[in-house]
């Protein structure tokens, strides 16, 4: 293993090049951190190819590979066959399409003459509903109240569930906020989300989201620091909030942990609320085509995973069920 390790970039899991690239050569090892340095900018997205092409390439070594360029298309439909075994459709599509892109930047930096993944297709998967679960607005309402916000933490959890409830934010646009993106217009608090793909995306607050906004951030002390992030960690030991912007994993933490305190069974997910957010507009007399440029999507296709309103309809024909 030959360490080249551009750590700001580079995910920790490819700081250390796999022996199938060490062996190509350093122009090879380097053209490998480069794809994930210089050809992806979502750092989640970075993290997950990271993961997929590592576990690959460390397959293909057990099995018996001992160069990148003997790496053939049969290898690829072989791993992707045993990752169907234990993984959803739509990872091992993402597995699939990370090892694409790899060998794609490999071929084209001339480390290997041919893209072995290039042949292999990779599961069918067709999806017309979300599997995210999702809170009706009376759960939504109970765990909110049981927040207790007379702490940094409290106040701090309060906005950011509100806020992917009632902007239908990601959680990995609202976790990038600044405390600026949070700014008065026309009287009216808005928000500045920041997207996939560099998008920029504006939103007015609900009037609830408004109220804990403000209370969150004049709780906290943090409205001055305009250029710092607005979902911060605990200081340790302090119960104060921190300078360090909050992780996903922290946040989804968190999600899972005041659903427990609230008494509410429903595996969350950090997503959970941006469908809970969509599912209450659309009941609520909102239009599918509004709830996708508020939701920041290219199509209503993308929305429609998120609209769970038929789910309540089956629950009232199961009913009807009478034995």
């Amino acid at each position: 293993m030959t360490v080249l390790a551009p750590h700001a970039v580079v995910p920790a899991a490819t700081a250390t090049v796999p022996a199938l690239v060490a062996v190509a050569g350093e122009g090879a090892s380097l053209r490998f951190l480069e794809f994930f340095a210089a050809r992806i900018r979502n750092p989640h997205t970075r993290r997950a190819y990271a993961r997929a092409a590592m576990d690959f390439l460390a397959w293909c070594e057990a099995a018996g590979v001992r160069e990148l360029a003997a790496v053939q298309p049969l290898h690829v439909a072989t791993w992707v066959e045993l990752q169907g075994r234990a993984l959803a459709a739509p990872s091992v599509k993402q597995h699939l399409a990370a090892v694409r892109h790899l060998f794609d930047w490999l071929v084209t930096g001339q480390v290997v003459p041919a893209n072995p993944a290039a042949s292999v297709r990779g599961p069918a998967y067709s999806a017309r509903k979300g599997k995210t679960p999702v809170l009706d607005p009376a759960e939504a309402h109970r765990l909110l109240d049981a927040i207790d916000t007379s702490t940094h933490a409290g106040l701090r959890d309060r906005a950011l569930i509100g806020l992917m409830v009632y902007s239908f934010a990601r959680v990995g646009a609202a976790l990038a906020m600044r405390v600026d993106d949070v700014f008065t217009q026309n009287r009216r608090l808005w928000v500045r989300l920041h997207e996939k793909g560099g998008k920029r995306h504006e939103m007015p607050c609900h009037h609830n989201l408004e109220a804990w906004l403000h209370a969150y951030l004049d709780g906290t002390g943090i409205a001055g620091d305009r250029k710092g992030p607005l979902f911060r960690t605990l200081a340790r030991g302090t119960g104060r909030l921190s300078r360090t912007p909050l992780p996903q994993s922290n946040a989804h933490a968190m999600i899972r942990r005041r659903a427990r305190a609230a008494g509410i069974a429903t595996a969350l997910g950090n997503h959970s609320f941006r469908a809970t957010g969509i599912t209450a507009y659309l009941r609520n007399g909102g239009t599918l085509e509004r709830a996708a440029a508020m939701a920041n999507h290219a199509s209503t296709r993308t929305t429609q995973l998120y609209d769970r309103r038929d789910d309540a309809v089956t629950l009232d024909e199961v009913e009807r069920i009478s034995v």
